[in-house]
């Protein structure tokens, strides 16, 4: 019932951009200006305040983090059965990170709410080796099925690159100083929002995905939702993880796909409508 009362506001966000589009008739041209507001400046800059306000301590979070990317190569691993599916090229690559990408915002609420402070921190080294991982399996298959060359969008994906800043930031033992901090909490505070209300403006009430992509749609929500957490539980057993970091990795298992599955397919020139 928590999850459920912490998983409301995200579910009124969508409900309320669904609404403002229909509602105040705001066009292609409104939502394709705020998709990159999030997706160039506002999500990268969620990332790198995260990572950078929970330092990770690789020393002592080895089997966490193991945790954390077996989870993540499992999903994209399973993923890739979806391509068997008689569905396009592009939505196959629009859908497939459905199989493993994970919504942070979520992540560290529930993180947050079960184990409190210790939570949280757990849940941001998890996070700071595994959205890496996600960027780059979505945006590898997105680029490798359009018109982008792989290597060209990897190295200018801005959230791969927030990410990465992140980390060599807190590894250098680098702090950031109280005005950059929150003018970079109030970015992500807004992303939060607007990139919840983009996903929202794109949700059609009649139609959705073609009949053919149905199977392949329902295999990858079910390898996120269910095989996932059985890897979770796998890997807790082999690595003997338990209190916090057996809580977080399967708190991250079970989380729901990222909204920014759907503004990374449509900045990408993917499928958006059939991702989350």
């Amino acid at each position: 019932m928590q999850t459920a009362l912490l998983l409301l506001p995200d579910f009124a966000l969508i409900a309320l951009g669904a609404w403002l589009r229909r509602a105040f008739h705001l066009g292609d041209h409104f939502w394709t200006g705020l998709e990159k507001l999030v997706y160039f400046i506002l999500f990268p800059a969620l990332l790198f305040n995260a990572i950078t306000r929970n330092p990770i301590s690789l020393g002592e979070a080895g089997p966490l983090l193991l945790s954390g990317a077996a989870i993540m190569v499992g999903g994209a691993l399973l993923g890739l059965a979806a391509r068997s599916f008689a569905i396009p090229s592009l939505q196959f690559a629009s859908l497939y990170q459905c199989a493993f990408r994970f919504n942070s915002y979520v992540a560290l609420a529930v993180a947050g709410k079960l184990n409190g402070p210790a939570g949280i921190a757990a849940m941001g080294v998890l996070l700071g080796i595994t959205v890496p991982l996600a960027n780059i399996g979505a945006v590898w298959m997105l680029a490798r099925h359009g018109q982008s060359g792989i290597l060209r969008e990897l190295l200018r994906n801005p959230l791969i690159l927030s990410t990465l800043g992140g980390l060599i930031w807190s590894s250098l033992g680098l702090s950031v100083v109280e005005p950059l901090r929150a003018f970079l909490t109030r970015l992500s505070d807004a992303s939060i929002a607007l990139g919840l209300m983009s996903v929202g403006a794109a949700l059609r009430l009649k139609g959705g995905l073609p009949r053919p992509a149905l199977p392949a749609a329902s295999y990858l929500m079910a390898v996120k939702l269910l095989a996932l957490p059985l890897v979770a539980l796998g890997c807790g057993a082999w690595l003997h993880l338990t209190g916090v970091d057996a809580d977080t990795t399967l708190i991250f298992a079970t989380l729901p796909v990222a909204s920014s599955a759907y503004i990374l397919a449509q900045r990408m020139g993917g499928d958006g409508a059939a991702s989350p």
